[in-house]
């Protein structure tokens, strides 16, 4: 008769067969990799990499492994071991993009730690040295500033990149970040666990994104759990993102976003920006090439036709690849290379890692994908396809530069130079294209109170900063996926709502700016409550802080037919809302 064996007595069996020793000598550690996606976007950017111990083992977590090596004193042996384990499994998977590999952070101090020897490893896995990524936590005191710039060095000077883990949760992260320089920083899960209910987390990570616009340093946020938490770092100046919601921890990673649909929600279709047109715009009619055709075909079409540098390779309607005009002539010029690969299918020959693209993407978050892809051939076309991943043509990178050139000019000519965002011109064309389409939106008018008699007392300078301090506010809570923020002349701006919560997004405005206004003010005028100041006529008064009116006016299709209709009748509604005292927002509700 069999027993059940309790989980305790499970571990016991399970640690008399695991020891650290044996696991490093079995060659039992296990590496899973979780995907980094582009915030932007929604493409994988690239991969953490984490190590387990055994299955069942009470060595399986990392934390319980790295106690075992360090009470056995084969902490260095543990790390190799881990990089060795990472980088092989990497390798046999072929993980497109970045790899993010943890370091043990004393060997950063350790100058007899083999640092060479895991860049010589990563060419023997077949790693490109600029894919790698090493991760520093914040959780370990460094007291040694200079041995660990000279040891991280030898990472950099082979091509190796640098990022801060775990930023706001240990040690002395900021000093860490500014001496260290890193290319990557990490916000700490804690920071974006409930980030939408916690106005105190949204303002850590802004001052976050700030210091790494400065330092020029990207930002990922981890332990994302939630659509309303990647929601929100949506607003926010983040580059990438990671954590449960978008994929889990898997020996055998995913290479495609399986949440893409739910994540993108309507982001391809309204871009955050104005003028900002999608990659549909550049494609041209392209021909390209069945995998099983032959090479000699494919030499003879390209010398046939020169006009074309980099031509698809389609299976069925799907990209699979891209050949090249100049390597494969450089094939072809050597000698007997006809009578070796003339018969042999393009698909041997093919890149299989071309640039693919959703046709409705952006061309920002194409130029930024690009960019970061750190392309071989700098000339390379980029396919576009359907929103079933269907071929649809090519897109070249000089129509790429030519279009980013021409939004910018224009956006910067119809945007407010004070705050930089959209003015009339985009935000009434905006509001034109959504009624015409017929999609439901609220347009939020938005006015500082008591505006001028601060401007009058603190001059133009403190009074750009309120102003500044407003559309910072009005960005940081709409979604710029799909909402549209604009500043259309002095202290009055407009934000044009898609977001269903947007009644939640307008109290947070309010909320934040009724705890940011007393901040603009000098120390007696915060403890009087607001400032006094004389007229024309002579007459003083006392105006309390800067406060928000918010008039919104739900759209009707069929019933307001421009921008005229809506913008007259949402100028009557934030008249009401100036007439409640304070913060205040109100509804049009003959509308709702």
């Amino acid at each position: 008769m069999h027993r059940n064996v309790g989980s305790t007595e499970q571990e016991i069996i399970a640690a008399s067969r695991w020891g650290i020793q044996s696991i490093l000598k079995q060659q039992a550690l296990q590496a899973l990799y979780q995907p980094i996606i582009s915030i932007r976007d929604l493409s994988i950017y690239g991969y953490e990499a984490l190590i387990r111990g055994p299955d069942g083992s009470h060595l399986h977590s990392p934390i319980a492994l790295i106690d075992a090596a360090e009470s056995a004193g084969c902490l260095t042996d543990f790390d190799l071991a881990c990089r060795h384990t990472i980088l092989q499994r990497a390798s046999r998977l072929s993980l497109p993009g970045r790899l993010f590999i943890n370091m043990v952070p004393s060997h950063l101090l350790d100058p007899g730690f083999p640092h060479r020897r895991i860049i010589q490893e990563l060419g023997e896995a077949g790693v490109a040295p600029t894919s790698l990524v090493l991760e520093l936590t914040e959780q370990f005191p460094i007291n040694d500033y200079d041995q660990v710039r000279r040891t991280l060095a030898v990472y950099r000077d082979a091509g190796i990149s640098i990022a801060l883990d775990d930023l706001g949760s240990g040690y002395a992260g900021l000093q860490l970040w500014s001496e260290l320089k890193p290319d990557y920083v990490k916000i700490d899960s804690h920071f974006v666990r409930n980030v939408h209910l916690d106005a105190a987390k949204r303002q850590f990570i802004h001052s976050i994104c700030e210091i790494a616009h400065i330092l020029d340093c990207r930002v990922i946020a981890e332990g994302i759990e939630s659509i309303e938490e990647f929601d929100t770092l949506r607003g926010f100046d983040i580059h990438y993102a990671q954590g449960f919601l978008i994929a889990r921890p898997s020996a055998v990673p995913l290479r495609q976003l399986d949440m893409r649909d739910e994540l993108q929600s309507a982001a391809v279709r309204f871009p955050s920006k104005p003028f900002s047109p999608v990659v549909a715009s550049l494609v041209r009619e392209h021909p390209w090439f069945d995998p099983r055709m032959s090479l000699d075909d494919v030499v003879d079409f390209m010398q046939e036709n020169p006009e074309y540098r980099c031509v698809p390779v389609v299976a069925g309607t799907t990209p699979v690849g891209l050949v090249g005009r100049v390597e494969l002539l450089t094939l072809y010029a050597s000698r007997f290379s006809r009578e070796l690969y003339g018969r042999k299918p393009v698909a041997t020959f093919m890149r299989r890692d071309p640039v693919i693209v959703h046709q409705n993407t952006p061309v920002e978050s194409l130029s930024q994908k690009i960019t970061n892809c750190n392309l071989r051939w700098a000339d390379d076309d980029f396919i576009v396809v359907d929103e079933g991943g269907n071929y649809i043509g090519v897109g070249m990178i000089v129509d790429l530069l030519r279009s980013i050139t021409e939004m910018q000019i224009r956006n910067a000519r119809y945007a407010n130079p004070l705050t930089q965002l959209p003015g009339n011109v985009p935000v009434s064309e905006h509001i034109d294209t959504l009624l015409a389409q017929g999609h439901h939106f609220v347009l939020a008018y938005v006015d500082i109170d008591n505006f001028k008699p601060f401007n009058d007392v603190y001059g133009y300078a403190r009074g750009d900063d309120a102003i500044r301090a407003v559309a910072r506010l009005l960005a940081q809570y709409s979604n710029p996926a799909i909402d549209m923020v604009g500043h259309i002349g002095g202290d009055d701006f407009i934000v044009i709502f898609r977001s269903k919560d947007w009644l939640r997004r307008c109290q947070c405005i309010l909320d934040a700016f009724s705890e940011h206004a007393p901040r603009l003010y000098d120390t007696d005028a915060r403890s009087a409550g607001g400032i006094e100041t004389c007229g024309r006529d002579g007459s003083c008064r006392f105006f309390k802080f800067l406060s928000i009116s918010i008039g919104a006016t739900p759209s009707i299709p069929g019933l307001h037919h421009n921008h005229n209709d809506i913008s007259q009748l949402a100028a009557e509604v934030k008249r009401q809302a100036k007439l409640i005292d304070g913060n205040s927002l109100f509804v049009d509700r003959r509308t709702v």
